[in-house]
């Protein structure tokens, strides 16, 4: 198989990428971060149509996103949802044109309709829908990134543990999230590739641990890794999210089930800054 990761310098992508390799597969590499001619916004792109040519399957990671920071500044300005617009614009369209199988990664604050990075994703998904491709909602997932500006909370937390040896929140900590190691994740994107034909194209499937853990009992665990961190909340609450807590669909679990324990992920993360 040459699957073309659309994003795989991401913080998933990049982990999907080693993963796939691992499997003795090739992998068709597709990042703004690696050059300009990777623009997912360039309309009527010669370089993703070569590539989409030349691949069996799409992973369609990319996306301008970032963690709770990022999205809060940005997800309701014209730029952040022009930019998603531009990038489902052209990757559908090539996909569509070629009939490739592929999995779109949405998310499951594709449900919050005052949210303008979900709502962008919510359309992903209707799109996908109407091209019979694969809708993959994830929960919350953590692994290396290099971003500071589009890093998620564990990863900020983690630094500023190890740097600065205290975490500043930027919410109470209340608000709860199941969080997913990446390499989980992958795992369970490959096997969804390999299953493809078999799996209802009219279902959203859920990735996830299917564990709650508050954002404060976060800081804890990573407190306990980096002995002498203080913790420092703030009295805001969560503005990303607003609190939401819908309960993910576990139909994924008939064939895969998620195997790091957060404390474990968070561990293994720690060492790799």
């Amino acid at each position: 198989m040459k699957y073309l990761i659309l994003g795989s310098s991401g913080q998933i992508g990049s982990h999907l990428v080693e993963y796939i390799k691992q499997k003795n597969n090739s992998v068709i590499l597709f990042d703004i971060e690696n050059s300009p001619k990777e623009d997912l916004r360039i309309t009527n792109n010669e370089y993703l149509e070569k590539c989409i040519i030349e691949c069996n399957f799409v992973f369609f990671l990319a996306w301008d996103v970032g963690g709770s920071r990022y999205l809060s500044k940005l997800q309701d300005t014209f730029n952040f949802l022009q930019n998603n617009l531009k990038i489902m614009t052209n990757v559908f369209g090539m996909i569509d044109r070629y009939k490739k199988p592929f999995i779109f990664t949405s998310t499951q604050m594709s449900n919050l309709s005052n949210s303008g990075y979900g709502l962008t994703k919510a359309l992903g998904e209707k799109i996908t829908l109407s091209l019979r491709g694969l809708n993959v909602r994830l929960w919350n997932v953590y692994g290396y990134e290099t971003n500071p500006e589009k890093s998620h909370v564990i990863t900020d937390f983690i630094k500023q543990a190890k740097y600065n040896k205290a975490i500043k929140m930027l919410t109470d900590g209340t608000e709860e999230r199941q969080f997913l190691y990446a390499e989980d994740c992958s795992e369970c994107l490959y096997k969804m590739s390999l299953k493809y034909d078999n799996l209802d194209k009219g279902h959203s499937y859920h990735l996830s641990s299917f564990k709650w853990t508050s954002i404060k009992d976060v800081a804890m665990i990573i407190k306990n890794i980096f002995q002498d961190t203080t913790i420092e909340t703030a009295k805001e609450k969560d503005k990303v999210q607003f609190n939401s807590k819908i309960e993910p669909d576990k139909k994924i679990l008939n064939f895969w089930k998620p195997s790091t324990s957060l404390e474990d992920g968070i561990k293994k993360l720690s060492k790799k800054f």
